[in-house]
């Protein structure tokens, strides 16, 4: 039962083959080795800021130096797939967590922001990470999360694909929530946590819905080919 749930979480995301994947007791995670980086790197960045920013709320994006690094770092995984899948050199599942990690990370840093500026009722005017260092402490969360994600999180067997789940979710959610604010029921209207219920919701609602319509839309184009 778990090793269908888990199938049927990354079945529309992923294809899922087993060489390019990560495995946790027995089971093999619901997608790449690549999106597993981009899912964990996302929700453990988010962590990183949420601790950096100590409930500030910050609702501008990074500073030009911070916006430099997480361009690099996405071009850094675009680089990896578009030469390995062109047949120009040969990649490896470190690489692609690695460069998945990196680019994940670097999207939850302009992720927050938008989210906390579509939904508090006063949210916070700084940034994070801002100054030399919070950057450095940035950084340093993004080189732990690879030995965490490649050699901590296998130990909890059954439980690394687990929390790859909650992963996927988080992000899928957390990126909902930009869209969710634009909706004026919503924008700009939450005083504490508990106002968040609603939006939280139709956050996660919403992305039962994109995941199993991509599951759909890949079912359909495998019956098709």
């Amino acid at each position: 039962m778990l090793e269908s749930l888990f199938k049927a979480i990354g079945y529309g995301l992923c294809h899922q083959l087993p060489e390019r994947s990560l495995f946790g007791g027995g089971y093999q995670l619901p997608v790449c080795a690549r999106d597993t980086g981009i899912y964990f790197g996302f929700t453990l960045g988010l962590i990183v800021l949420a601790v950096l920013a100590r409930k500030s709320r910050p609702s501008e994006l990074p500073r030009w130096p911070v916006l430099v690094l997480v361009g690099l770092f996405i071009a850094a995984m675009g680089f990896d797939g578009t030469t390995s899948y062109a047949g120009l050199r040969s990649t490896t599942n470190d690489i692609r967590l690695a460069t998945g990690l990196a680019t994940g990370w670097g999207l939850s840093a302009l992720t927050w922001p938008m989210v906390n500026a579509q939904v508090w009722r006063a949210p916070g005017d700084g940034r994070v990470p801002d100054g030399a260092r919070q950057v450095m402490l940035w950084l340093g969360g993004v080189a732990a999360a690879f030995p965490l994600v490649r050699w901590a999180m296998p130990v909890l067997g059954a439980g690394f694909p687990v929390a790859l789940v909650i992963a996927i979710l988080a992000t899928f959610a957390t990126i909902n929530m930009v869209f969710i604010g634009l909706i004026p029921r919503f924008e700009r209207r939450a005083a504490s946590l508990r106002d968040l219920w609603l939006p939280l919701l139709l956050a996660n609602g919403l992305t039962v819905l994109e995941l199993a319509g991509a599951a759909w839309l890949r079912s359909l184009a495998e019956s098709l080919l």
